[in-house]
């Protein structure tokens, strides 16, 4: 095999890298150390497998799932490459069969962590000296970012135990800070650093006010019964709510979350990966790793942690770069309980980098502009208009609330600082509750000043304040609202304040355009259903997920190519060698057979 491209097309049945792979693998090949970020769906594996195909001394990958790696194993085994697995899902006897794999050769060797910096382990590799080791997910060995894994960071003494080996590490997510701790901690910053953007173009993304969940997220999956996806929720026990809801109205739900057993989620995993139309209703617990190239729509009930976990989690959406929706509803509460579950976290330094983080995922989700801008900004990426998030479709009113906030910040101030949102709009409304007669509110100069406005309005237009940094939550004081320093100067009149008009902003799903266009002709519809049932019994049958026997960009070509030989199949992306012999004549016979149908 005399270069990458070759086995590009040998090994793995592609014609052409995608942009940015050649690149890296270059690099790799030279022996350069590289940290690589790159959008999901990019095709970051293989610009470490070629390498490593290419090579003569074993390749370890370093990975974080068990579940992944055994994914990633069948998929190179599908493709005839020699590769091994070590983990603790595995008994011992399979264990040293796995070991004897790469004394006998096997190209690959993947590890979690924790397997990988045993005395043990590092003392075996020693001897094989490998040639290179990738470090998968590598922002979860920075403190500085979102989902830092304290078994991560051991993984910094590499470059001492193996220094004539190549450290090559990838994510999708890390900003300026975590790129830089990364480079230092696995190559001392002797290495390449390799942006190639965050921009994932066919994700439609649209925020929306929680008003009622149910029907915002019915209305989301209306067109959607026939495609996978992912619903994100909070707690477990919304997660176990939701997947019920979702189970009434007829739709294949499966919930996950950390409280089932691990027996449980395996299952529940292993069905969303091999079948079709399935809505796994998950927390935070279930994601990472996750490869399934055909998931149409991800929706958040409940605000994320970040904007890293944000863009990680809609990231899992259209890795096959097809069309793909993400939905994010929240809620003034949901800000608070963020607020909170910070507060309990680390030390003083982790905890004001945290309510940074939340305060630029609050201030995309109220932004009035192009998303995609505000997202990649975030990034230190520089992007015009989308025309594909809900406000360049349907760019939203935009007012000025500079009395009103006023009024508002003065109720705030008044009452002492001291209540949440609900209290402040009662006064507002010239509500007569016992809580605003107890404390003589009514007497309050605001009262009722307000009363032409809904209570939602108000709510919304409260969390505008909070998302912009006029307002704060004091989780000490069980969510009471406090003016903060810019707050101050709007009430001072130096500031103004501009807020979305909520009864001018549309519903998620008439936000919709039409239905995504099928990927095939109208005369191939038939064939591609029946493709994805054969491929759908084949990965049963190897107890491998469905992408591993072909992905769906390859049963679409066939769907529309309609090959009728062997040679005339091995034409098509993603089928090399290896995968013509194993499932060439099983396809090409259903498509012969479906020729032939009247």
């Amino acid at each position: 095999m005399n270069s990458a491209q070759q086995v590009l097309h040998d090994v793995f049945g592609y014609s052409a890298f995608r942009p940015g792979q050649e690149e890296i693998i270059t690099l790799l090949n030279a022996a350069q150390n590289v940290l690589a970020v790159m959008p999901t769906g990019a095709g970051k594996s293989l610009c470490y497998q070629i390498p490593a195909v290419m090579g003569a001394r074993p390749t370890i990958v370093v990975s974080p799932l068990l579940a992944l790696m055994d994914d990633q194993v069948a998929a190179l085994r599908t493709n005839g490459v020699d590769v091994a697995c070590i983990h603790s899902g595995l008994s011992r006897e399979q264990n040293i069969a796995e070991w004897h794999r790469v004394k006998n050769g096997a190209k690959l060797l993947y590890l979690s962590p924790e397997r990988l910096m045993t005395e043990r382990m590092l003392s075996a590799l020693e001897a094989l000296q490998p040639a290179m080791f990738v470090i998968d997910e590598a922002h979860c060995i920075s403190k500085w970012g979102a989902s830092f894994r304290p078994d991560y960071e051991n993984l910094s003494r590499l470059p001492e135990l193996f220094p004539d080996s190549v450290i090559a590490a990838f994510t999708a997510t890390a900003d300026k800070a975590t790129r830089a701790d990364i480079a230092q901690k696995l190559f001392r910053g002797r290495g390449q650093v390799i942006v190639h953007g965050f921009d994932r173009p066919n994700l439609r993304l649209t925020v929306a006010n929680k008003v009622s969940w149910k029907p915002q997220l019915m209305g989301f999956l209306e067109d959607k019964r026939s495609q996978a996806g992912i619903v994100y929720c909070l707690s477990r026990k919304f997660t176990d709510e939701v997947a019920v809801y979702l189970k009434e109205q007829a739709l294949n739900a499966i919930p996950y979350h950390s409280g089932q057993s691990a027996e449980q989620r395996k299952v529940n995993q292993d069905r969303f990966m091999s079948e079709d139309a399935v809505v796994m209703v998950a927390t935070i617990a279930f994601g990472m790793g996750i490869d399934k190239p055909d998931i149409r729509y991800v929706c958040h009930l409940n605000l994320p942690g970040s904007m890293e976990a944000y863009y990680q989690e809609i990231g899992r959406a259209g890795r096959d770069g097809a069309p793909a929706e993400t939905l994010l509803l929240h809620s003034l509460g949901d800000m608070g309980l963020r607020r909170q579950f910070i507060a309990n976290e680390g030390d003083e330094a982790h905890r004001r980098r945290e309510h940074h983080r939340l305060d630029a995922l609050l201030s995309y989700s109220e932004a009035s502009a192009c998303r995609r801008m505000a997202l990649l900004a975030y990034f230190d990426e520089v992007s015009g208009p989308c025309g594909n998030c809900d406000n360049c479709l349907a760019p939203p009113v935009v007012a000025d609330g500079t009395t009103k906030a006023q009024a508002l910040l003065a109720t705030v101030r008044e009452t002492g600082q001291m209540f949440g949102a609900g209290h402040i709009v009662d006064i507002l409304r010239g509500v007569e509750s016992q809580k605003v007669l107890e404390r003589r509110h009514h007497n309050l100069a605001t009262f009722a000043s307000g009363k032409d406005w809904p209570k939602d309005e108000w709510t919304v237009f409260i969390r505008q304040l909070v998302a912009a940094g006029y307002l704060g939550i004091n989780i000490q004081k069980y969510g009471g609202l406090e003016i903060s320093e810019r707050g101050r100067a709007l009430m001072a009149g130096t500031e103004s304040f501009s807020y979305r008009e909520s009864s001018k902003v549309k519903t998620a799903r008439s936000l919709s355009k039409k239905k995504n266009d099928q990927p095939v002709g109208d005369g191939d519809v038939s064939l591609l259903s029946q493709l994805k049932k054969l491929r759908l019994g084949l990965a049963r049958a190897r107890n491998v997920p469905a992408y591993v026997v072909f992905p769906d960009s390859t049963l679409i070509e066939m769907a529309r190519a309609r090959p009728t030989t062997l040679d005339d199949l091995s034409g098509i992306n993603g089928i090399g060698p290896k995968k013509l012999q194993e499932f060439g004549p099983t396809f090409l016979r259903a498509i012969v057979e479906a020729g032939s149908q009247p």
